[in-house]
């Protein structure tokens, strides 16, 4: 196959412990041709085709200087056997647009993973509220008067943004209040942004669960990320440790009935955040983990995760 990666620039990866790296290096190792481009590249002009300036790339294997290309060339996506939307949050107005873009090269033929209208659809926060059987007590709302009054039932909870990753702009107020007016104003930008609100999962101290999902078949191990020293947050980006597990009933339960629902929808690869017996969120724009479970646990994700594409090609 001709894969197109649509990711943020290649120079910026950590390939270390990047997963899109890690899909790239499989589908090389099977004979794939692996190309990149970032969102900014693709383009419309009526007429024609939806097309962006692509990088061939060849992996060298190498730690630092990590690939090798040919010079740029614009390209119709639809010429492409598969093309992987691996853009990182945030889910902005551009990434939207994006999805746009993707959905008319969809029209024209190109196969994209995951499906454009479901990643408009199913945004990380709020894809939650769909399986509310599995989710902690949660609040959506611009209104302080709202947070007050979630604040006052629940005594102890979790605040964040909608937009935000790796655990950019999540706050904690306990029972005692501190700054929950200040850290309302700051995340709700005075009123004019929706907030998460959702009351705080003690069992956070055990782990914040990536459980990952592929073509609607949820990966035997998941990652713990768990919080290190005083902080709250179990997300690696944040500091968080990460250890691999065993897939537990629960989470099975929960991944299967997630994956029934979605995985049919176009959402190949689902992340799941789990934290005790609670989705908390839903990430289906670019999940993470692949290299930590594999290393951890010698689980191939990254090649179960090709299998599962090219069935999807095939389809």
């Amino acid at each position: 196959m001709n894969i197109l990666f649509v990711a943020d620039p290649l120079e910026q990866f950590k390939i270390y412990k990047d997963t899109t790296f890690s899909m790239m290096r499989e589908a090389q190792r099977r004979g794939h041709s692996i190309s990149a481009c970032e969102p900014c590249d693709m383009g419309w002009q009526t007429g024609q085709p939806v097309t962006a300036g692509v990088r061939d790339i060849t992996l060298t294997g190498n730690s630092d200087d990590w690939f090798t290309e040919t010079p740029r060339r614009q390209a119709p996506l639809h010429g492409f056997d598969a093309v992987l939307m691996r853009k990182d949050p945030p889910f902005d107005a551009e990434y939207i647009y994006a999805t746009h873009l993707l959905g008319q090269a969809e029209r024209e033929g190109a196969k994209v993973v995951n499906k454009p209208a479901s990643l408009r659809e199913h945004p990380e926060k709020l894809a939650v509220m769909e399986f509310q059987q599995f989710t902690s007590p949660t609040l959506v709302t611009r209104d302080p008067a709202a947070v007050r009054g979630f604040h006052a039932e629940h005594k102890d909870i979790i605040l964040k943004p909608l937009d935000g990753m790796g655990g950019m702009g999540i706050f904690r107020v306990r029972e005692d209040g501190l700054n929950l007016g200040s850290i309302t104003e700051t995340l709700n930008k005075d009123g004019a942004e929706t907030i998460m609100v959702q009351r705080f999962v003690p069992e956070i101290s055990a782990g914040d669960k990536r459980i990952l999902i592929i073509g609607g078949e949820p990966v035997p191990f998941v990652l713990a990320r768990i919080p290190q020293g005083t902080e709250v947050r179990g997300n690696l980006a944040a500091g968080g440790k990460g250890v691999a597990q065993p897939l537990t009933p629960k989470n099975r339960e929960i991944a299967e009935a997630v994956g029934r629902a979605l995985a049919p929808r176009g959402l190949l690869l689902i992340g799941l955040d789990v934290i005790g017996d609670y989705v908390t969120e839903i990430n289906v724009t670019s999940p993470t983990c692949f290299q930590e479970i594999t290393e951890q646990t010698g689980f191939d994700v990254p090649a179960m995760f090709i299998d599962a594409l090219e069935a999807h090609v095939k389809a």
